[in-house]
């Protein structure tokens, strides 16, 4: 994808530039390259910083509720102080290696749905500072995420939707602001108990923490509260275990500890890295994911606006590719 903007807080005669990626297609923990090609305007500039950035959408809970807002969550400058003439064509490449925490946009090439993300090219002249360029990216599962994602599919679980929760989840490693929820229907098997089973992945160089969140029926789990399961498997057992047995296996142990303690908000915690165990763990409303924080001083997180923008951004940019 190339874009072809001026850069607007420079005023007309400045220079314009063009974001490519070499491949939109990406991993979480993975890097992705491209160049910045800038093109001078009518007059010379010297460039303090070129700085890429990734951007994405997500939900926030404040005072007033909870509220969509966008920005920037990782940032790595690709470029120091440089000269650009008039006229001058330049152009800079670049590497920008993703956090193993990135998440999943795009599965089997197709778009997540409720999921966006791009890469913004971020241009700095004499203290000031233009955001033009946004360069949509697609982020695809993992080995190990793809297989458990599969295993839902072969259970029949029915794919609703995916968000990112601004937050953290107690006692896991998380590096960035929020953790990404993707969303299934009950398959039938489990819909006398089940009503949606929520997928987390908060992903390391070694291992993926997988947290199920289960929104039970009324009547059955003291009253409907929803109940939590986590489990750590590593990336190397991604063709080792037969996963659709494991998420079966995960399901059915989170609705028969349900139906015998009759508890809620209590995780359970195993690990599926070689084998399969299960260490019970009991909590109260602060356990697990129980124990997420969540509220931004404000209203919203310092450096985030309005949802809407970035999908206008988003709109323009496909606008122009379409032009081109």
């Amino acid at each position: 994808m190339v874009f072809k903007r001026m850069l607007g807080a420079f005023g007309v005669g400045g220079p314009s530039v063009d974001t490519v990626l070499s491949n939109p297609n990406a991993y979480p923990g993975g890097v992705v390259s491209g160049q910045v090609n800038l093109t001078g305007g009518s007059h010379d500039v010297e460039i303090e910083h070129i700085t890429l950035g990734l951007v994405t959408r997500m939900e926030v809970e404040g005072g007033d509720g909870e509220g969509t807002a966008t920005g920037e969550f990782h940032r790595v400058t690709v470029s120091g102080p440089l000269r650009l003439a008039e006229g001058q064509h330049l152009s800079v490449p670049f590497q920008l290696e993703l956090p193993w925490e990135t998440p999943i946009t795009a599965v089997y090439g197709q778009p997540l749905h409720g999921m966006v993300m791009g890469v913004r090219t971020e241009v700095s002249i004499a203290r000031a500072v233009d955001k033009g360029d946004l360069d949509t990216l697609h982020v695809n599962p993992l080995p190990v995420q793809q297989r458990i994602l599969d295993g839902f599919a072969q259970l029949g679980f029915g794919f609703k939707g995916a968000d990112l929760e601004y937050g953290q989840i107690a006692g896991l490693p998380q590096t960035l602001p929020f953790y990404q929820e993707i969303e299934y229907f009950a398959a039938p098997q489990y819909a006398h108990a089940v009503n949606e089973v929520e997928l987390t992945f908060v992903t390391t160089p070694y291992t993926v923490e997988v947290i199920l969140e289960f929104d039970k029926r009324g009547g059955m789990f003291s009253g409907g509260h929803d109940s939590f399961g986590r489990y750590t498997v590593d990336h190397a057992s991604a063709d080792s275990i037969d996963w659709t047995q494991q998420v079966d296996a995960w399901v059915r142990q989170a609705v028969e500890h349900r139906q015998s303690h009759g508890g809620y908000g209590a995780p359970a915690y195993g690990h599926s890295g070689h084998g399969y165990h299960h260490d019970e763990h009991h909590g109260g409303h602060g356990s697990g994911m129980g124990g997420v924080a969540m509220g931004v001083a404000g209203g919203l997180a310092a450096g985030y606006v309005a949802g809407e923008v970035i999908d206008e951004v988003f709109e323009d940019d496909e606008e122009e590719e379409s032009e081109d």
